[in-house]
């Protein structure tokens, strides 16, 4: 039995439609990789997950839903993302182009780019992202 306590909390995206969307695309296994801005790690001064690592899903009540565990942890220039990689995040995307302008619209958002405390924020070809692949290891009641 894993001690939900000591986890780190993994939250994907907001709190709102779009994380219960990630949530539950995590829960039914559609989504089993993510994406986040390298310096998104620089700026909140957390390590760069592991392979091995154990996170705790939460939803957008902030209750945990699921314990994930990383199976892949890549560094890449955004404009080198693969279509195995954007068709995993789970959001039905069939090209990297629409997992691209999807991306950018998230990251290019006031409430990230209030998040990064940089209100023009952005990102381009050579922005380095953090490619995760993970599993489901258990489901939190």
């Amino acid at each position: 039995m894993i001690d939900y306590s000591t986890l780190p909390i993994c939250e994907f995206a907001f709190p709102g439609p779009l994380r219960d969307q990630l949530v539950g695309a995590v829960l039914d296994g559609s989504k089993t990789s993510t994406t986040a801005t390298f310096i998104e790690y620089e700026i909140e001064n957390e390590s760069l997950p592991r392979v091995g690592d154990q996170e705790l899903v939460i939803d957008s009540e902030g209750n945990g839903v699921a314990v994930i565990e990383m199976t892949e942890v890549r560094i890449v220039r955004l404009a080198d993302v693969e279509l195995r990689h954007a068709i995993d995040e789970g959001e039905g995307y069939t090209s990297v182009a629409q997992w691209r302008a999807g991306h950018e619209g998230f990251w290019h958002s006031a409430e990230m780019r209030q998040a990064m405390g940089d209100p023009n924020f952005s990102v381009d070809d050579e922005t380095p992202v953090v490619l995760q692949r993970f599993r489901v290891v258990e489901r939190v009641a």
